[in-house]
């Protein structure tokens, strides 16, 4: 059995070397050690979760899950609906906490997608929780719990319509006092579906004709609003959700297959587009969402 190692801080930093790491490993029996991880956000636990369920789909056998030493991080991930998703994807080698049933801290535990009737529930449960985050913590407009609701059903029709596959959608608060010096809303939404080139394929693959990659089909729906729908007017949720979140001087970045591309912000130093990664199964999107500056 091999082991793949975890990266001790899983983020939207790192997970898309893990992913290429999972991908790399073609023994059929693995065993995922994240005994050492120290820090894990929405990125890392449904990347983490999209590892174990490719390797799972693609291998026949569920990968074995070392769980982290710190108890602080096993408790975190409880609270997120962790490891009620992970035990569907993973052999867990130890007895892992359970959810506490009283007030928690999690803005959107991790959360199954697969049907329209999910997307709804998510948006109604997230809705009184964001109000909180988003005014007082980031000090944005009342108006903002719309337009976050928005985005957050937007990202998840992206499964339900475009994947045509399950997906899981997670979303937290956190003080990035270092690394930013203010708060931050990370939402994250990953599936295990075609893709965005798959997705476009039959509609827009022949006007690109040998330069149609992955590359070019997130170029094609993220900087220019093509869909997979011939009339015009339907699927325009990618750009709507590219506004707001420049509105709000936030971060936006979508993995597909081989690519990853983004819209970054003064404050980041993402590139905004990354070519010739492994191919890995699904969307990954990513968004984070800063306080505004001078505020919380």
């Amino acid at each position: 059995m091999n082991v793949i190692s975890v990266p001790g801080s899983l983020d939207n930093q790192s997970v898309d070397a893990f992913l290429d790491a999972v991908t790399n490993e073609q023994e059929e029996r693995v065993l995922f050690d994240a005994r050492h991880v120290r820090w894990v956000d929405p990125n890392g636990m449904l990347g983490l979760l999209a590892a174990g369920s490719h390797r799972a789909r693609t291998h026949g056998t569920l990968p074995v899950l070392q769980v982290p030493e710190s108890a602080d991080v096993t408790g975190y991930l409880a609270r997120m609906g962790f490891f009620e998703q992970a035990q569907h994807h993973f052999e867990i080698d130890a007895k892992v906490p359970r959810r506490s049933s009283g007030a928690s801290d999690v803005l959107l535990e991790v959360t199954p997608v697969e049907a329209n009737a999910d997307v709804h529930a998510v948006v109604d449960r997230v809705q009184s929780r964001a109000g909180t985050i988003l005014t007082k913590t980031l000090g944005y407009p009342a108006t903002a719990v719309v337009q976050f609701s928005v985005i957050l059903s937007e990202v998840c029709q992206n499964i339900i319509e475009h994947a045509e596959a399950p997906g899981w959608v997670a979303a937290q608060a956190y003080n990035w006092s270092r690394r930013l010096g203010r708060w931050v809303v990370v939402l994250s939404v990953m599936d295990m579906g075609r893709g965005f080139r798959g997705s476009l394929t039959d509609e827009h693959s022949a006007r690109y004709g040998d330069r149609w990659s992955d590359a070019t089909a997130l170029e094609a729906a993220f900087l220019h609003g093509l869909t997979r729908f011939p009339d015009s007017g339907r699927g325009q949720g990618i750009q709507q959700i590219r506004r707001q979140v420049r509105r709000w001087d936030g971060a936006i970045s979508i993995r597909s297959g081989t690519a990853r591309i983004g819209q970054v912000p003064d404050w980041d130093d993402t590139p905004p587009l990354v070519e010739g990664m492994l191919p890995f199964p699904g969307a990954q999107i990513s968004i984070i969402l800063p306080a505004k500056e001078g505020g919380s």
